[in-house]
Order: C-alpha cells, then sequence, then structure tokens
C-alpha cells in the first residue's frame, strides 16, 4: 500500500492534469452564435455522436424492418424478462408480441405504475432489458431526453443493464437549443423528471479513470425507425 505522501501525490499530479483541459467559457455566448445543428442528415448525426460516446446506433426502414432488429437484438443477448414504457412508437411496433416470440416476459410501466412499491421492486431488479422510445432526441450531442411520466417511468431507462431507445425521425430536434425551445410552452408543468442520456452510464474517479456501466446500464442501443 502506499504511504500518505505518494498518495497525496497521485492526487496532485491528477488534479493537475485535469486543470490542463478547462474549457473556456464565452459569456457574450449567444444560441445564434454557438448554433450547430444536426446538418443536412440528423437522424445520421444522432447515430454518429451516439456512437463515439460508446453507444450503438442503427436506422431501419418501416416497422417489419425494426421488429426483425428487435428480434436479433435479443437473440444476441440473454434476456428472459423486460420493462418497458407504453408509447406510441413502441405500440406501432408491437414490441411484447415482438419479445414474446422469444419467450421474454414483458412488464408494462403502466401496469407496474398501478403496483405497491413491494410488488414492483422485485419486477423491476429482475428485468434485463429496458425499452423506451424518447421525448425528444438532440442529433447536435447524440442525447436522449427522456420525460418521466406515469406510462413512461424513468426505472426503465436506469435499472436494467440493457437498455434500448426505439424513437421516429419526427422526435430529433438538431440542436440543444432547440431542446429548449421545444420545452418552453410545457415550462409551467414539467414533468418531475427529464433525463439527458448521452451514452452508456459512465463516471470517471480522481485518477481521471473513466469506468462504463456504474451508475446505470453498460449496454445501450438506439433504433431510429424511419
Amino acid at each position: 500500500m502506499a504511504n500518505r505522501n505518494t498518495f497525496l501525490a497521485t492526487i496532485r499530479e491528477a488534479a493537475a492534469r485535469g486543470r490542463a483541459h478547462r474549457v473556456s467559457l464565452n459569456p457574450q455566448a449567444t444560441a445564434e452564435e454557438s448554433y450547430v445543428g444536426g446538418g443536412a442528415d440528423p437522424v445520421g448525426t444522432l447515430i454518429a455522436e451516439w456512437t463515439a460516446v460508446g453507444g450503438r446506433g442503427f436506422r431501419v426502414r418501416g416497422v417489419e424492418a425494426a421488429r426483425g432488429f428487435i428480434r436479433s437484438f435479443v437473440r444476441e443477448r440473454t434476456i428472459r424478462k423486460a420493462i418497458r414504457w407504453w408509447h406510441p412508437v413502441l405500440e406501432r411496433i408491437g414490441i411484447d408480441a415482438v419479445l414474446a416470440e422469444r419467450q421474454i416476459e414483458v412488464a408494462a410501466w403502466d401496469d407496474l405504475s398501478r403496483l405497491a412499491e413491494a410488488e414492483r421492486r422485485p419486477i423491476e431488479f429482475a428485468a434485463e432489458l429496458g425499452i423506451t422510445s424518447v421525448s425528444w432526441a438532440v442529433a447536435e450531442t447524440g442525447t436522449l431526453a427522456l420525460a418521466s411520466n406515469p406510462d413512461q417511468g424513468r426505472v426503465v431507462s436506469l435499472l436494467p443493464p440493457v437498455f434500448l431507445a426505439i424513437l421516429e425521425p419526427t422526435q430529433i430536434v438538431p440542436d440543444l437549443f432547440d431542446l429548449f425551445a421545444a420545452l418552453e410552452p410545457t415550462k409551467d408543468h414539467l414533468p418531475s423528471n427529464i433525463a439527458l442520456i448521452t451514452g452508456p452510464s459512465k463516471t470517471g474517479d480522481i485518477e481521471l479513470k473513466l469506468t462504463t456501466g456504474v451508475h446505470g446500464p453498460g449496454d445501450v442501443t438506439i433504433l431510429v425507425v424511419e
């Protein structure tokens, strides 16, 4: 075990390395000056940014192709139990029927949320897969915005080790500024929680070593159904 002086010297060195990466802020920056946008192909930009930070992203055309992707997705993993949001995108795909083909037991959040906590918790913790759609997705940063609602609990995206988000291009906004604009009309009655997810869960310790999958799912995939 390192002695006290060696330990403190390691901390000082790590802190010095961290200070070298400080970002210079421009307090005069405005939305117009800082706007990046999603490019000519927001779907492609979203997927590129999402995969750049450790996620997996795919685009398919049509419901049948989406069902085929999901079949392959669960076939590649050991999935026995799943929990999911209620969402029109998932309803159009018929997610429960697709998973039933693989004998995967599915619990819908709109049903789970009606149970007492003691009944609900064992189901939540047993799920290997969480499936949601999104409230919005930001092409510029590869970010998913998930608002908590009665049929769309945040546990679904945070607790299972495998996470799959299924969305359509109409749910994608080009830039983070566009997300704030989308929230503006509802600012007086926002949900209790809006999670911004950019790739798999990550944490960094004092030595600047990045670890994936500690505080949430480490296997994260987005599927854009065009």
